[in-house]
């Protein structure tokens, strides 16, 4: 693989990390179409998604700056635990176990047969049009100061679902928050703040054990891809946060349908390997 085509994988990610429409699933669908054809693999997504969750602590810098500070003067007793900021703090730390226990558990699967594209493809059908239920049927009323324990829990085993590719993080958490009444803002800004911890966790793990394993791209090359991922992915967000305020989710809904179907096609007539 040359530089050109990380580079590309690193826009790939950078324009699709936030938006529900599965970015590791299109990296793993554009690597196959490049002329190496050949999967990025999971250690090269999780590491370029540092990048595009760097955009999201620059994006959400004085949030996050608050709320950390909130959450520890709760802790001294400064505060009162019920304070909306440090009350945030614990949810996201909640909301972080089911991802972590279940990434670790099914590591191998993740690497492996999880990236089949009949997987991708069948994931990007199925829960594109759970979107659609989701977002027809919400009541979208909540803010995220109604945000509960139970509520951070079903938002977290949400997000653990994107260790499937075809998922999608944002996707499956804004899916799980419009279920539960949330509206589109709140559950996108949860969902970005969310992704914070287990992004980094994944992303540092995975280039701790890539400096002792070979992979497709050389430690260099994910560089530059995951600083394109981090540019590109930083005016994504604020971009997407933007647009949910006022429409609803059924352009990326059609277009998750229309890409698993293509995907069907292309699989079904040999043109790409599973």
């Amino acid at each position: 693989m040359n530089w050109f085509e990380a580079a590309f994988l690193g826009l790939i990610q950078g324009l699709t990390e936030f938006l529900p429409i599965s970015s590791s699933a299109h990296l793993r669908i554009v690597g196959e179409l490049l002329p190496g054809a050949s999967d990025p693999g999971a250690a090269f997504t999780a590491i370029t998604q540092l990048g595009t969750e760097t955009a999201v602590l620059v994006f959400f810098w004085k949030d996050i700056v608050r709320i950390i500070g909130a959450w520890f003067n709760a802790l001294r007793g400064r505060i009162p635990h019920s304070d909306p900021d440090a009350k945030m703090g614990w949810l996201i730390i909640v909301g972080s176990i089911p991802i972590g226990v279940l990434g670790l558990l099914f590591e191998e699967q993740i690497d492996t047969s999880f990236r089949s594209l009949w997987i991708v493809a069948t994931t990007l059908v199925v829960f594109g049009l759970i979107l659609a239920v989701a977002d027809y049927y919400g009541k979208q009323d909540r803010e995220l100061v109604s945000l509960t324990p139970k509520h951070g829990i079903l938002f977290g085993f949400a997000q653990a679902l994107a260790l499937i590719p075809g998922v999608s993080r944002s996707g499956g958490t804004i899916t799980a928050g419009l279920f539960m009444g949330y509206t589109r803002g709140a559950a996108a800004r949860y969902s970005f703040l969310l992704a914070i911890p287990a992004v980094f966790a994944s992303g540092l793990y995975k280039l701790a054990k890539s400096l002792d394993e070979p992979g497709v791209y050389s430690l260099p090359q994910t560089g530059l891809a995951t600083l394109i991922a981090f540019i590109v992915g930083f005016v994504i967000v604020g971009w997407f946060l933007k647009y949910v305020s006022s429409h609803s989710y059924s352009l990326f809904v059609w277009y998750r349908v229309a890409l698993g179907l293509a995907l069907y096609l292309l699989l079904g007539f040999g043109v790409i390997n599973a």
